[in-house]
C-alpha cells in the first residue's frame, strides 16, 4: 500500500513538473515574440487608427539659412509618422508662399497635397495654380517641390497666362526653380504680343 502511495505522488510530482515546464516555455515564447514584434505592433495600431497626430489651421515655415524662403498655410493636416514612409497629408488643400533673393513673393495653390518627410518632397495636386510677382499665372493639375534642390516641375499638361492676358503658353511638362527665375517647358506652343518699338516712337513724336 506504501509503495502504491508512493508512485501515485511520483506520477502527480512528474505530471505538474510536465505542466509547469510547458507553461514557462509558451510564456517565454509569447514575451519574445512581443518583443521582437514591438516595431510592427506600433505600425499595426498606426494603420488601425489612422494618422498618429492631426491639426487644424496649420502655418509651417520652411527656411534656409534662418530666412524664411517658404510658408505652407492649410486648413487641415494629418500626419502619419509611423509610416515606414513617413509623410503629411493635406486633404483640404494649401497655400504656398514662395520668397525669392528680392523680397518677391510667388504664390501656390492646391485643392490636395502631400508632404514626403524623408525627401521633402510636396506632391500637389487638382487645380494647382502658380502666380507670380508680376501676375503671371501657371495652372496645372499635378506639381511636384522639391524642397532640397529648390526645384519645381511637373510632367502633365499646363498653361501659362501671361500680365497681358492675351499671350499665353500651353504645353506638357515643365521644370522651374522655385523662385521661376528659370523655367523650362518641355513640350510648348504659345502666341506672345509684341509691341513694336519703332511704332511706338512715331506715334509718340507725331504728337
Amino acid at each position: 500500500m506504501e509503495e502504491l502511495r508512493f508512485l501515485v505522488y511520483k506520477l502527480k510530482t512528474k505530471t505538474n513538473y510536465i505542466i509547469f515546464y510547458w507553461v514557462t516555455a509558451i510564456a517565454v515564447t509569447l514575451f519574445l515574440g512581443c518583443k521582437d514584434a514591438s516595431g510592427d505592433i506600433q505600425r499595426f495600431n498606426q494603420k488601425s487608427d489612422g494618422p498618429s497626430s492631426e491639426g487644424e489651421g496649420i502655418v509651417l515655415r520652411y527656411t534656409d539659412s534662418g530666412k524664411v524662403i517658404a510658408t505652407l498655410i492649410t486648413p487641415y493636416m494629418k500626419d502619419f509618422g509611423l509610416e515606414p514612409y513617413p509623410y503629411q497629408e493635406f486633404p483640404d488643400g494649401v497655400d504656398v508662399t514662395f520668397v525669392d533673393e528680392d523680397g518677391r513673393e510667388n504664390f501656390v495653390t492646391a485643392d490636395y497635397a502631400k508632404h514626403y518627410k524623408v525627401t521633402g518632397l510636396i506632391d500637389l495636386r487638382q487645380n494647382v495654380v502658380i502666380t507670380l510677382s508680376d501676375s503671371t499665372k501657371v495652372t496645372t493639375d499635378k506639381l511636384f517641390w522639391d524642397q532640397k534642390n529648390k526645384w519645381i516641375f511637373t510632367d502633365k499638361a499646363y498653361t501659362v497666362r501671361f500680365p497681358d492676358d492675351d499671350s499665353f503658353n500651353n504645353g506638357v511638362g515643365f521644370e522651374s526653380s522655385e523662385d521661376f527665375k528659370n523655367f523650362l517647358s518641355l513640350n510648348n506652343q504659345s502666341r506672345m504680343f509684341v509691341q513694336d518699338k519703332q511704332e511706338t516712337a512715331q506715334r509718340d513724336s507725331v504728337q
